[in-house]
């Protein structure tokens, strides 16, 4: 919280990890995801809430703690709060760049299965791959990018090949 503006980082375990800046391509993905997320909410089909970067999490309540996905939906409306979402959001999508892969696949994830996150993504622009921590249903897969992913709602998939290619037409 003491960092200068414009700086990123996030705190694990107590250690500070500094976020380098997101690429076109990495801005194009959460921008794409984050929208076909909120319209099904916003069609009714959904009650959560959907976030993107920054927003902070406090995935524990203490001073060792934070961290800014680049997406997360929260069903719980009481984890909200001015500053960030308290506790474990339901879903959290991190889109990951070559300097901070290890971090999401490896520090990232289990403290994410840790805290009690439902669903996480790590969405890999380099190797056009998904891999998915289904901790509601004890699933592991990895999926490519033209293959339609299954989310916390049943009949909501995505294809990220479809988000990359919409913006290649606009």
């Amino acid at each position: 919280m003491a960092l200068p503006d414009g700086e990123r980082a996030e705190l694990l375990n107590g250690h500070i990890y500094m976020m380098a800046p997101p690429t076109e391509l990495h801005q194009r993905i959460a921008m794409g995801l984050s929208g076909r997320i909120l319209n099904y909410i916003l069609a009714g089909k959904g009650k959560c809430r959907v976030y993107a970067a920054p927003f902070g999490v406090f995935i524990k309540e203490d001073d060792k703690h934070y961290l800014e996905p680049d997406l997360l939906v929260v069903c719980d409306p009481e984890k909200i709060q001015g500053d960030g979402c308290h506790g474990a959001p339901d879903w959290v999508i991190e889109i990951v760049s070559p300097s901070n892969a290890f971090y999401d696949y490896a520090y990232k994830e289990s403290a994410y299965q840790e805290c009690g996150v439902r669903l996480y993504w790590i969405v890999d622009p380099r190797s056009r791959m998904v891999t998915i921590y289904d901790y509601e249903n004890k699933d592991y897969s990895v999926k490519r990018f033209d293959e339609g992913i299954g989310t916390l709602y049943p009949d909501l998939l995505i294809k990220i090949a479809d988000i990359v290619e919409m913006y290649d037409h606009a």
